[in-house]
């Protein structure tokens, strides 16, 4: 092995962002790996990447992937028998839809979301991942635009706090979230609950164009001098993508994969309320629930968009609409998903950035259900591109900024 002395430092300027060779990606996995592969195995987790980098939201050009590598070393100054260059840090994008509302009016664009930064533990100190961040930043401005599509945002879920991220722009939302223990013993009267049928994959994009159509018409419909808004669309490759992540790992760790994708409350179109979720396992022990999770995707009311798209920005839930005449559908909602985390081994079920009718359903189940705030984990972080003044977090409405925007 070479020296890490031959290493430069972060502010070098033979420093480039680049995308890596198919070789260059696979020691980018090998490093990353202990960090992002949760309960699977190393080799499961490659398999896992490549399934997932053919899913309709990622294919053609859907998901891209970066090295921040050293343009004067022809090959990797660690190993000399390799040809590959050496990832000083790395990570990838997803290319979302995206809706912009400003100054009256509502824009479709496309939105990059940044997943997965890495910068091996024998390579920090030298400041990579602030170099790659900086180059990330700007490159994604015009990443993938044309004449007729624009980058005006980009977004990341931040596992290392607030600043780190905010200082190059990516600045912090609101990032909470209530969580029901996963199994329904302590569930009292659920009998009460309006009935809740499952949903399965087959259900779910006709259910996914109805949501598109509400947020838009949500955002056409604010007020005039309102802050500007943003929104990743919630279409139907979105989610698959969520799914096809659990049903993956569903299938390595328990020999099969979940069908259930949701639950919807009442039959009447224009009258329903629904959710979708996806099973997040981080325990490789099969049989145990501890850390495993159960992720509320997305709420929908049917004939209250605007109730379903409250803004996120700084402001706390407890600001939010008072309309709480769906709180028994959204309650039966979380039973349902309950039921389904107590048969995949899941210890939470847990709902992103809740509106207030959200996070009183949660109470009706379990009146000890408290809002939690995050500080550390998964802060939702979002980098404006055009000129503004002053904080964005405190000038955009980010609406449903909830789980299926993760990557």
């Amino acid at each position: 092995m070479g020296s890490l002395v031959q290493l430069p430092h972060g502010s070098s300027p033979d420093l480039a962002l680049v995308h890596p060779t198919l070789e260059e990606k696979l020691i980018q996995f090998n490093l990353n790996g202990a960090e992002w592969r949760g309960a699977l195995s190393q080799e499961a987790y490659l398999r896992r990447e490549d399934v997932l980098s053919q899913q309709d939201q990622t294919k053609d050009g859907g998901i891209s992937y970066w090295i921040l590598i050293d343009k004067t070393a022809n090959r990797n100054p660690l190993d000399p028998t390799s040809s590959a260059r050496l990832p000083l840090a790395s990570c990838e994008t997803y290319r979302k839809k995206a809706l912009v509302w400003q100054d009256g009016e509502l824009k479709e664009t496309i939105c990059h979301g940044i997943g997965s930064v890495f910068c091996a533990p024998h390579l920090r100190g030298r400041k990579y991942a602030q170099r790659m961040m900086q180059e990330l930043g700007e490159a994604l401005r015009t990443y993938q635009t044309d004449e007729k599509t624009d980058c005006m945002f980009s977004v990341l879920f931040s596992d290392i706090g607030k600043k780190f991220y905010s200082d190059f722009g990516w600045e912090a939302f609101r990032s909470s979230h209530v969580s029901l223990p996963g199994e329904t013993s302590k569930v009292k009267d659920p009998g009460s609950l309006p009935a809740a049928r499952p949903l399965y994959a087959e259900d779910l994009a006709e259910l996914c164009k109805i949501d598109e159509e509400l947020i838009r018409k949500s955002l056409q419909e604010r007020p005039k001098g309102s802050h500007a808004a943003v929104a990743l669309v919630p279409n139907i490759a979105n989610i698959r993508w969520h799914h096809a992540r659990e049903e993956f790992v569903g299938g390595e760790l328990h020999g099969n994969a979940p069908r259930v994708k949701g639950a919807i409350v009442g039959t009447e179109k224009g009258k329903r309320v629904w959710c979708y979720w996806t099973r997040m396992w981080y325990n490789p022990d099969a049989t145990q629930a501890k850390d495993n999770t159960l992720h509320i995707l997305r709420f929908v009311v049917e004939d209250q968009g605007r109730s379903s798209w409250e803004g996120s920005g700084t402001k706390h839930v407890e600001e939010a609409s008072n309309d709480h005449s769906h709180d028994a559908a959204i309650a039966a909602l979380f039973y349902a998903a309950q039921q389904q985390a107590e048969e995949w081994k899941m210890e939470h079920v847990e709902a992103w950035n809740p509106s207030s009718a959200t996070l009183a359903a949660a109470r009706r189940l379990d009146p000890n259900a408290k809002l939690i705030d995050r500080d550390m984990e998964s802060i939702a972080s979002l980098k404006w591109y055009p000129q503004h003044d002053g904080p964005v977090a405190e000038s955009i409405d980010w609406i449903g900024n909830e789980k299926y925007g993760w990557c």
